[in-house]
């Protein structure tokens, strides 16, 4: 069945269908998604628009924050069969570019080298091997019954990494509304793309826990907790650890620092509790988790960590060549690092 989307307005206690509307001018939704990547949800920065390949051209090219490339392509005035084909094409296309061939482009489009506007997005160094996966968006208000099921079968059975967002416009007293869903959960298209072209997932989770101004690893120590904030791009990271889930701690620049269980899931700084007395009470008073408290986009957001072995930042367990990230959160997969770690920090077996 093709996606639909609905919204209802409550009025006097009963739900009034809001009336769709037809997006006149699809490029109004390239402007929005090249000025801002977040509507789709998605951390992107946005290195090229109307690419031009051996035939069309790509409406948006982006990069995220790991160096793979993200085509972008909305559905238009095109057939739906025709766009599921169109961007498997640019897919092969863009996979054949060289690392110089893709700062070509966005040093074009960006007026200025790719390293930098990496730099200034992500706040990290651009990765030696940017374009070395990619993944492809659809874009479309609507697909017919067949092209969505060819997009869940290159997912589901052959982990391609190809998704589709639906944008639908409403009307409600005299406003514009724009909803957006996706086809497919964007993390489970990650994950079976990533089981296909990565090592195996060893079932760990690299946190890094942000030790400075805004949060200290002694407090996570003493009050059981990890957290991040400042943005929906660090907190958010925070919420893809569910209850029970196992983390290693790591400062950035000195090494890994404790492993524990989540005991809580995420939730804002102001709401979490430790013995009956607020965490923003306990942490240290010339910390900053308190900025932002009550926003949020801005607040930090904390998971709860049963830890079962800590050790002082200035005793981290570390060895030249360990797996480390600049993300807040993401999965260990490097065999060797979890040798170390499992023995560094009696980790059994399960």
């Amino acid at each position: 069945m093709a996606f639909t989307m609905t919204l209802w307005n409550v009025e006097a206690g009963k739900l009034q269908e809001v009336p769709k509307q037809k997006l006149e001018d699809e490029k109004r939704l390239e402007d929005w998604i090249e000025q801002d990547a977040s509507l789709l949800g998605m951390d992107l920065l946005i290195i090229g628009r109307q690419v031009q390949t051996p035939g069309r051209r790509i409406d948006l090219l982006a990069i995220d924050q790991d160096g793979s490339t993200v085509i972008i392509e909305l559905k238009r005035d095109k057939s739906s069969r025709d766009i599921v084909a169109q961007v498997l094409d640019y897919a092969s296309w863009v996979n054949g570019l060289t690392p110089q061939e893709i700062d070509d482009i966005a040093s074009s489009y960006l007026n200025k080298p790719l390293a930098d506007a990496f730099r200034d997005r992500f706040d990290m160094t651009l990765p030696e091997n940017i374009g070395s996966d990619h993944r492809m968006v659809i874009v479309a208000s609507e697909l017919d019954d067949s092209s969505e099921r060819i997009v869940q079968y290159l997912s589901s059975v052959h982990s391609v990494d190809i998704n589709v967002v639906f944008f639908t416009c409403f009307q409600l007293n005299g406003m514009e509304l724009v909803g957006r869903s996706w086809l497919l959960d964007p993390e489970d298209v990650e994950e079976r793309s990533e089981s296909r072209r990565k090592a195996h997932w060893s079932g760990f989770w690299f946190v890094n826990v942000g030790d400075g101004e805004y949060r200290s690893w002694d407090d996570c120590k003493k009050y059981g907790f990890l957290s991040a904030g400042g943005g929906s791009k660090f907190s958010d990271q925070m919420k893809r650890l569910q209850v029970d889930a196992k983390v290693f701690a790591y400062i950035s620049k000195r090494g890994y620092v404790g492993f524990g269980r989540v005991s809580q899931e995420a939730v804002m700084a102001r709401d979490f509790v430790v013995d009956g007395n607020r965490l923003l009470d306990l942490v240290q008073p010339e910390l900053k988790m308190n900025v932002n408290a009550d926003n949020p986009e801005l607040s930090d957001w904390v998971v709860g960590v049963q830890w079962e072995k800590v050790y002082p930042r200035e005793e981290p367990k570390w060895f030249s060549g360990a797996f480390a990230n600049p993300n807040v959160v993401c999965k260990i997969r490097d065999a060797r690092t979890v040798e170390f770690l499992r023995k560094e920090f009696a980790v059994e077996e399960e």
